[in-house]
Order: structure tokens, then C-alpha cells, then sequence
């Protein structure tokens, strides 16, 4: 079986636990090789995710996946925040982070162009549309995005924090 295989099996395991505590499920991946595997599991919501939060998906999920036989041998469960710079991957995310600052890398160029950094305008026509830097509008289909990540700017961490 192959990892990104074995991480959908953790993810579809690890959705119902983590929607029972309010969570999430960003991501999961197993990274690693032999002895030193991780099977790093992302979780978040609205409002943040703290290091109990964590803990207590780490536990529930690894009795879980005590009752499963994954073909990965011995490896570290981690459950964490994906952090203030995180990926984005499915739709909903380039839909809930409209607004912020994100830097993706294409597959292909569009207009000669790989690289971008902008305001992230959502989605429009199902592709992923930014504001650049300089002014322009550029929309990526998300088959043609390598990496997307929100871009940590000081005063939009100073607004994100006074919401709390």
C-alpha cells in the first residue's frame, strides 16, 4: 500500500473522532522511512487549536488505529496545528481564507509565470483567483497548483488576534 494510500485510510479514520471534538482534518501524511515514520495528522478550527486539543485527538486516534492493521510497520503519531503559514489544498480553504495573503507555486505557467504572491480572492469559475502584488488578477485551476500557503503578515496577525 502506498503512503498517500495509508494516509486517505487515517484521514477517513480520523475525520468522525475529530468532528466529535470540534476538529478539523487538515491533512495527514506519513513522512519518514524504517524506524523513524511519522503519521502527522493536521487539525484545526475556527477559533485555533491548542496542545490539549491535540492530545486528546492523538489518543482517541491511536486507539483507533490500534484496531486497524496498517501496513506501515512501526511509526510516531503527531498531531498538530498546521500553523499560522499553512497549506491549502481543497476549495473550501481558497473559499474560508479569502481575504488573506497566500504565495503559490504552479505546475505549469500561467503567463509565464510560476510563482505568484497576492491577496487570495476566493474561488471564481471553480479556479482559484488572486489579487498580485502588482495589481493584477490571475485565476489557477487547482490541478495546475504545486503549493499554496498563506503568508504571515504581521498586521493580519495583529487583526486575527483581536478577534479573540
Amino acid at each position: 500500500m502506498k503512503r498517500q494510500e495509508i494516509a486517505q485510510q487515517v484521514e477517513r479514520l480520523a475525520a468522525p473522532i475529530g468532528a466529535r471534538m470540534g476538529l478539523e482534518i487538515v491533512n495527514v501524511e506519513l513522512v519518514g522511512d524504517g524506524r523513524q515514520q511519522v503519521l502527522r495528522v493536521l487539525v484545526d478550527r475556527d477559533q485555533g487549536v491548542g496542545v490539549e486539543e491535540c492530545a486528546r485527538l492523538s489518543e482517541a486516534l491511536g486507539r483507533e488505529l490500534d484496531l486497524y492493521d496498517l501496513p506501515i510497520g512501526s511509526y510516531t503519531l503527531e498531531v498538530a496545528s498546521p500553523g499560522l503559514d499553512r497549506t491549502l489544498r481543497r476549495p473550501e480553504e481558497f473559499i474560508r481564507f479569502s481575504g488573506r495573503t497566500v504565495a503559490v507555486t504552479a505546475h505549469a505557467p500561467v503567463d509565464g509565470q510560476r510563482r505568484f504572491r497576492g491577496r487570495l480572492l476566493g474561488l471564481v469559475d471553480g479556479r482559484v483567483a488572486l489579487r498580485l502584488d502588482d495589481g493584477r488578477e490571475v485565476r489557477l485551476e487547482p490541478d495546475n497548483i504545486a503549493q499554496a500557503k498563506l503568508v504571515v503578515e504581521m498586521e493580519e496577525l495583529r487583526q486575527d488576534l483581536k478577534r479573540f
